[in-house]
């Protein structure tokens, strides 16, 4: 995750873009920084695509949302911004009686 942009909004002023259980992919590979134990700086941790879903949601710096999202193909649980990530199916955690109704 990069240093906090001056030119970014400030996330924290409105309401998370995903929710807990939301099924969410990935748009890029998510690389180790430095943050995450056992792996090598640099190792691709996440590939592009992989789908997991929002386990819950946290700051950071003060101005992004963050999403822990459990990538349970990779076994792996990681911190992501909104930006990188794109909604899977908007219905897959919805009542089946509003998907029919839908």
């Amino acid at each position: 995750m990069a240093n906090r942009n001056p030119q970014d909004a400030n996330e924290l002023e409105g309401p998370p873009v995903y929710e807990v259980g939301q099924k969410v992919r990935s748009l890029a590979n998510v690389r180790n920084d430095g943050t995450y134990p056992g792996a090598p700086v640099g190792d691709v941790l996440i590939p592009a695509g992989s789908v997991g879903y929002v386990i819950s949601i946290g700051s950071y710096l003060q101005m992004y949302h963050i999403y822990s999202v459990d990538f349970y193909e990779q076994r792996r649980v990681i911190g992501m911004r909104a930006k990188e990530l794109e909604m899977v199916d908007a219905l897959a955690n919805a009542p089946q009686d509003f998907v029919r109704a839908g």
